[in-house]
């Protein structure tokens, strides 16, 4: 993959870790999906279902990082990482995780469960890239199972856009939004002017689930106040194997 490119000009790639293990927990990858993710040369990460903790694992397997999942991903490549905890159990967490290679001015993670049993979060982040001179806000998304829960969340995503990004601000909002009927494209795009980055170059929202051969258009890189966008082809192999979401991935211009 070519790494030459525009200043103004950024790589974003999203992806579900399945805390770093494959399909049906069969097997620990986390260092592989670490050498994919690397691979992309992405300047933003959006990461879903990452651990920041579980005492079990590190009990249980050798090569468990001594680190959270999301510092051990970022180690060397992305200085700036931004965590918010979503599920806490006995023996650990996990939640969403933002990479970058800009400064992250600010962060919040905010809560948007629907019931006890599943818990789900909005992770808001302002990213100030220093040779841009204007400041980026990210989202990353992980949405509910059910259509009862990703009606309200998605009008929490709504009112956070509203209430907390500038209108001209660019905008990215990435992640799994668990939309297998589609109902999320339309209502983003009524409330807060986003564009599908896969939809708007081919007319349809890549299939994402399972990885192993995709079926449901599950995962979604949305932007807002870009000058241009184009989707990132990333090979099958080794991302079939190293989660049972496929990543996204794509290069956003900013300015002329």
């Amino acid at each position: 993959m070519r790494t030459d490119k525009p200043q103004n000009t950024l790589r974003i790639l999203t992806v579900n870790t399945h805390k770093g293990f494959t399909f049906f927990n069969r097997r620990f990858i986390l260092h592989e999906l670490r050498d994919a993710i690397r691979a992309t040369h992405a300047d933003i990460v959006f990461l879903q279902e990452v651990l920041g903790a579980h005492h079990r694992h590190a009990r249980r397997l050798a090569r468990w990082p001594t680190i959270s999942q999301y510092e051990f991903l970022a180690d060397t490549i992305w200085p700036e990482f931004a965590y918010g905890r979503n599920a806490v159990y006995p023996y650990g967490h996990h939640g969403n995780a933002l990479l970058s290679k800009f400064p992250i001015a600010s962060y919040d993670n905010i809560d948007v469960s629907i019931g006890k049993h599943e818990r789900r979060g909005l992770l808001h982040c302002v990213i100030r890239p220093p040779t841009l001179g204007l400041d980026l806000h990210a989202i990353c998304v992980h949405l509910g199972l059910r259509e009862y829960q990703r009606r309200p969340q998605l009008e929490s995503l709504c009112a956070l856009i509203e209430e907390k990004v500038p209108s001209e601000a660019p905008l990215f909002v990435a992640g799994d939004f668990n939309d297998w009927r589609q109902r999320a494209q339309k209502k983003l795009e009524g409330c807060a002017g986003l564009k599908e980055i896969h939809y708007e170059d081919g007319g349809r929202l890549k299939r994402t689930f399972p990885a192993t051969l995709p079926i449901f258009r599950l995962d979604r890189i949305y932007v807002r106040n870009v000058h241009s966008c184009k989707p990132i082809r990333l090979s099958r192999q080794p991302w079939a194997k190293l989660s049972d979401h496929a990543p996204l991935a794509a290069e956003v211009s900013l300015c002329h």
